[in-house]
C-alpha cells in the first residue's frame, strides 16, 4: 500500500522549483544538466580508452618477451622499439589526454553548470527531472510514490 504522506506532497524541498523561477529557466538548466551528463559518459569512455590502451601496452611488453623466448628476436625488437611505450597522440600518452580533458574542458563544464544552478535556483539539482516525475507518475499507485517512504514528511 502506498504511504499517503509520500504520495501527494510532490518532490522534496531539494527538488522544488524556487518561487519566481520560470519553466524556461528550469528547462534550460535541465538541458545544461543533460549536456554535463553526456560529458560524464564521454569522460568514462575516455578513462576506459586510457585503461585499455595501458593494458594493451603491458600486453605488448609480455608478447615481446614471449617472442624473444620463442626465438623471434628481430620481430620482438621491432615491436619493443616501435610500439611499446609509443605516444598514442603526438607527444602524449593517454594519461596526458585524460588530464588535459579533465583540466581544460570537463572541469569548466562542471563549474559553469554548478554556477548556473547556484545563480538561478539556489544550487538545486534535477528540477526538470523532478517535474517530469510529477507529470509522469500515477498518484496513489504503488511504486509511483513522490518520495521514498524513509524520507521525513
Amino acid at each position: 500500500m502506498t504511504d499517503e504522506r509520500h504520495d501527494d506532497q510532490g518532490p522534496d524541498a531539494a527538488h522544488q522549483v524556487p518561487e519566481g523561477v520560470s519553466e524556461a529557466t528550469v528547462e534550460a538548466l535541465g538541458t545544461l544538466s543533460a549536456a554535463v551528463e553526456v560529458l560524464e559518459h564521454a569522460r568514462g569512455l575516455l578513462y576506459g580508452f586510457h585503461r585499455l590502451t595501458g593494458t594493451a601496452d603491458l600486453n605488448l611488453g609480455e608478447a615481446v618477451e614471449q617472442l624473444r623466448k620463442a626465438g623471434h628476436t628481430e620481430l620482438a625488437e621491432r615491436i619493443d622499439t616501435e610500439l611499446v611505450g609509443r605516444n598514442v597522440i603526438a607527444g602524449r600518452w593517454t594519461f596526458q589526454i585524460v588530464e588535459d580533458y579533465d583540466d581544460n574542458y570537463y572541469a569548466l563544464a562542471k563549474e559553469l553548470e554548478r554556477t548556473a544552478r547556484e545563480q538561478l535556483v539556489g544550487g538545486k539539482r534535477h528540477l526538470f527531472e523532478a517535474g517530469m516525475k510529477e507529470d509522469r507518475r500515477t498518484k496513489g499507485r504503488d511504486h509511483h510514490e513522490a518520495l521514498p517512504a524513509d524520507l521525513p514528511s
